[in-house]
């Protein structure tokens, strides 16, 4: 009997030392499933920067060409804030089977009359060419036309003058002339210090001023602008109003914009053109957009094409490392280990370059904006977008290989190859 309990006892501590000695349940924390992962792009950085760069290049394209509209839509609305929206621009328009007409001789009067319009200022086009001396073929006009204008003209447009001055109560009585921007560069004049003249239409003028650029009236950046005052004395020209330039409250430019055609010329209004100046900023920040779409197509491409690269890359490294995936296996670890392990390893990939792809948007929207003298404006959503597409990219091209990896059996992945 006491043989009998001492062969018991021996097999009971059998036992114990049996269940002792199995391995314990294999685990890995995050942190290490991390270190793993980031360990076999350490181990081949080439391949890994030249994958990554595929998700740079998108990347940067979508942060530049979004960091860039931003950038000159908020210049745009600078512009418009300073410009304002309220301006009118009125023309005579085409007559039915006249041609060109004029506007009325009364009509800044009966525009005067409408209560929301707080400013009026005129132009009239004058016949003749502008040189830079009287040895000059008439046929070379460079496209410069001559026109008088009020003295608020400046004013109304809210413009401002480069160098010298505009026309005063005193210049616009003798031949003097103020050049819009693209007309002075036409006739390579940056300085009127040194008493510069000009043969404008058979007669010498002093220059007295260069405007700066006006984005609300194009045809003025290309004129030579006189006095009426002059323009009657020294070309017998009289007072036909060509164009008409009109401010209203911003809350009732919609109204005065309705009733414009037929104040100015209650008989025919269908011959009087009202536009908007501002609407031409307008057309181009939806143009700005238009192109904007184009450009982020193409970024998205590319993001497809570094989504495309990462995943052959992980595929690669899955054939590569079947014996480190067979050793592990044998070692413990699970299928759940091996998947995230390589799933880990393309998010850090597409994470790097996803990161990368948005200091160099950044770099070279700023770069740009910074030379365009526009403010440099880097929108969240670009950089929260990119941030989590990459993540997503790399979660994508990982999942195929992370897979593959994960159901390949230990004795086949030992397998010398």
């Amino acid at each position: 009997m006491e043989r009998f309990k001492q062969i018991l006892s021996s097999i009971e501590k059998a036992r114990l030392n049996i269940n002792t000695s199995l391995p314990s349940r294999s685990h890995l924390s995050w942190p290490d499933n991390f270190r793993v992962g980031s360990f076999g792009l350490r181990s081949r950085k080439l391949r890994s920067a030249l994958s990554a760069l595929g998700i740079t290049i998108g990347i940067a394209a979508l942060v530049g060409v979004l960091g860039l509209s931003a950038s000159g839509s908020a210049d745009l609305i600078k512009d418009l804030d300073a410009l304002g929206t309220n301006l009118l621009t009125v023309e005579s328009g085409e007559g039915f089977g006249s041609g060109q007409v004029n506007l009325p001789e009364d009509a800044p009067l009966m525009v005067s009359r409408i209560k929301p319009v707080f400013e009026i200022s005129t132009v009239s086009k004058i016949p003749g060419s502008v040189f830079r001396n009287d040895l000059i073929n008439d046929g070379r006009t460079r496209g410069i036309t001559i026109m008088a204008a009020d003295l608020n003209l400046l004013k109304v447009q809210r413009g401002s003058v480069m160098t010298g001055q505009y026309l005063s109560e005193v210049t616009s009585v003798f031949p003097s002339v103020v050049l819009g921007s693209v007309a002075a560069e036409r006739l390579g004049i940056s300085d009127i210090s040194a008493n510069q003249k000009l043969w404008i239409g058979g007669e010498w003028f002093n220059v007295s001023g260069i405007l700066n650029p006006l984005p609300l009236a194009a045809d003025l950046d290309r004129a030579a602008i006189i006095g009426y005052s002059a323009a009657k004395t020294v070309f017998d020209h009289d007072e036909t109003v060509d164009v008409i330039y009109i401010r209203a409250y911003p809350e009732h430019i919609q109204d005065v914009r309705s009733v414009m055609a037929a104040t100015v010329n209650p008989e025919k209004p269908e011959e009087v053109q009202v536009s908007r100046a501002s609407d031409v900023l307008e057309a181009r920040a939806a143009a700005q957009n238009a192109f904007t779409s184009l450009f982020v197509g193409l970024g998205a491409v590319a993001l497809l094409v570094g989504a495309i690269g990462i995943a052959n890359v992980m595929v690669i490294s899955v054939i590569e490392r079947r014996n480190e995936i067979g050793l592990r296996r044998a070692l413990g670890a699970t299928r759940f280990h091996i998947a995230t392990q390589f799933l880990s390893e393309s998010l850090i990939l597409a994470f790097i370059g996803g990161i990368t792809g948005i200091l160099l948007g950044a770099v070279v929207t700023s770069t740009y904006a910074i030379a365009r003298d526009w403010t440099v404006v880097i929108p969240t959503y670009a950089i929260a977008g990119s941030i989590i597409s990459s993540l997503l990219i790399g979660g994508f091209a990982g999942i195929y290989p992370a897979l593959r990896a994960a159901n390949m059996a230990p004795t086949e992945a030992l397998r010398t190859r």
